[in-house]
């Protein structure tokens, strides 16, 4: 193995370390809303800066392997998909944060309903996460079509939860403030959704060449 194959992994291992923080993230900021933990989701805004400083770091090395090594083809792909896929990674990360600041709102009122669809997106969104990181690691184009085909469950589960708490707020209005609240998570966790879609995306850009941002997703046969 060369010296840039192992900076290359390198690099790869610390976009996987950013994706670990950030899948933790997701999960603390909902479990702190479920469990009504305030304290945890106190600790998920805190460590907000680690994933930050690690999107620094990984676009300071990505920069420097492009400067100095001049890579080509299959090489500066992989550079530069690591530097969009961070990018993704960094906006889930304040996904997190933004769920975690709602969940301290929210664990200082009343529980409006039990929470089941909420938990249910993130752990779509988590997984879709894992999954298109995985597939970044292997290059594997079928796994990262599949995460992009799952986003659909996360924007199903969406309008689930905004049409039920639509219903509360018609029918009890004391009910509007929580139940805004609440849509606000859905629509984060909606958003966590399509940058796992943008990272899957990256990773099909990244084994074959070709952009399908914007593009249709090919027909079922």
């Amino acid at each position: 193995m060369t010296i840039f194959d192992e900076e290359l992994m390198h690099l790869k291992e610390l976009v996987l370390k950013m994706g670990a923080m950030v899948e933790n993230a997701i999960k603390d900021s909902i479990r702190s809303l479920v469990e009504r933990d305030s304290q945890l989701a106190r600790k998920v805004i805190e460590k907000d800066h680690q994933v930050n400083a690690l999107d620094v770091q990984i676009d300071e090395e990505s920069i420097r392997l492009i400067a100095l090594r001049q890579p080509k083809a299959s090489d500066l792909r992989f550079i530069t998909t690591a530097m969009k896929i961070t990018t993704d990674l960094e906006r889930m990360g304040d996904m997190a944060v933004n769920i975690a600041e709602r969940a301290l709102e929210l664990n200082e009122e009343p529980i409006l309903k039990p929470y089941i669809d909420i938990p249910r997106m993130s752990q779509i969104g988590q997984s879709m996460t894992r999954d298109a990181l995985d597939a970044f690691v292997r290059g594997d184009k079928k796994l990262a079509m599949d995460v992009i085909m799952r986003d659909d469950e996360v924007d199903d589960l969406k309008h689930q939860v905004l049409n039920e708490l639509l219903f509360f707020m018609v029918q009890d209005p004391s009910t509007a403030s929580r139940a805004m609240k609440i849509s606000f998570l859905a629509q984060y966790l909606e958003r966590i959704g399509d940058h796992a879609t943008n990272i899957a995306e990256m990773v099909i850009y990244l084994v074959e060449g070709k952009i399908i941002r914007h593009m249709e997703p090919p027909a079922e046969t």
